[in-house]
């Protein structure tokens, strides 16, 4: 595939598109994790967009590119709940009708509540995101909408990319991002812009080891879409890895972290019980790494994106049992 050279005022641009409709969300110190791990350690909030996700970025910026007649038969995605909710978001702010998003049957609650606080039709189908996307893409074939990617769309992409825009704004020292994965549209615009702007910036996407397929894209260099992956709370980044992610990515990323449903769920009750923030598992996985032993962050500027906060109110319940 032609893979598009993505250059710093992309993105520069990008945010200036975006910038009414989306937060410019915190980058705060955690003191907590700072002596916990004898690092510099930093948190995107980036979970305190509108929706209770990073994912509005993209949406908008990909519907703001958009030309009236490309919209005319309406717009529709697959999501596992949260490109879902920036999507309806940016349609709503930008003036655009006809929504349509599949999502999987076994999406949150939270998630599906929130989407029906949108003028957006909600379709469930299937038990995983590669069957909802199947379904999406049955649907703009038969009707001639406009389909929207999750994470494999240059504009996406350059919209995700503004969350590291930010970050190197704030701290251009920065020696270490962590960056919760799945489709890699996150991972690969935050890796084009920090790099941009600092060559020296590390960039470590982390993934749940029930779906590693940004990990097994990376080893056997060919991206890997769909995966059929095990069950995993971090819903959000189960999933293949996109074939555009991984070839604007593959030179810049050090490495895939990959973590258990058990350090999932520490770091979900170690976010609330240490910095009283309430993070779902596909963004509370970036502090993962910092919880383990031997980690190799020791001595560096090290920032954490915690991407959504749409969690479950029924999975906080056990996971703190098991902790306290």
């Amino acid at each position: 595939m032609t893979t598009p050279t993505l250059k710093l005022y992309d993105f520069v641009d990008a945010h200036r598109r975006i910038g009414a409709f989306i937060r410019h969300t915190p980058l705060i110190p955690s003191r907590y994790l700072s002596r916990l791990c004898r690092a510099d350690v930093w948190l995107k909030l980036d979970f305190l967009q509108p929706t209770g996700s990073f994912k509005v970025r993209g949406a908008l910026n990909k519907l703001a590119g958009l030309k009236a007649g490309q919209t005319a038969n309406g717009v529709v995605t697959a999501s596992a709940g949260n490109h879902g909710l920036g999507l309806a978001y940016a349609a709503e702010s930008l003036g655009v009708e006809g929504v349509t998003i599949f999502v999987p049957t076994n999406t949150p609650r939270a998630k599906l509540e929130k989407l029906a606080r949108y003028p957006v039709t909600v379709h469930q189908a299937g038990e995983t995101y590669e069957e909802a996307h199947q379904a999406a893409e049955t649907f703009a074939q038969e009707t001639g909408a406009q389909y929207v990617s999750a994470y494999n769309d240059v504009d996406i992409i350059k919209g995700q990319g503004t969350c590291g825009l930010e970050i190197m704004l704030g701290l251009p020292t920065t020696d270490a991002i962590l960056v919760p994965t799945g489709g890699g549209g996150l991972l690969s615009g935050v890796a084009l812009t920090a790099k941009a702007v600092n060559p020296g910036t590390q960039i470590f996407g982390v993934q749940p080891a029930a779906s590693p397929a940004a990990k097994l894209s990376f080893e056997q260099q060919q991206p890997i879409d769909p995966y059929h992956h095990a069950p995993t709370l971090a819903e959000g980044l189960a999933g293949g890895f996109g074939s555009l992610p991984f070839y604007l990515a593959r030179t810049l990323v050090e490495s895939i972290l990959l973590h258990s449903e058990d350090d999932i769920q520490r770091a979900i009750f170690t976010l609330i019980q240490q910095e009283q923030l309430l993070v779902e598992a596909s963004g509370a996985i970036a502090i993962a790494p910092l919880l383990q032993a031997g980690h190799p962050f020791a001595g560096k500027t090290v920032v954490c994106i915690l991407t959504g906060a749409n969690i479950d109110t029924s999975l906080l319940t056990p996971i703190l049992k098991r902790f306290e």
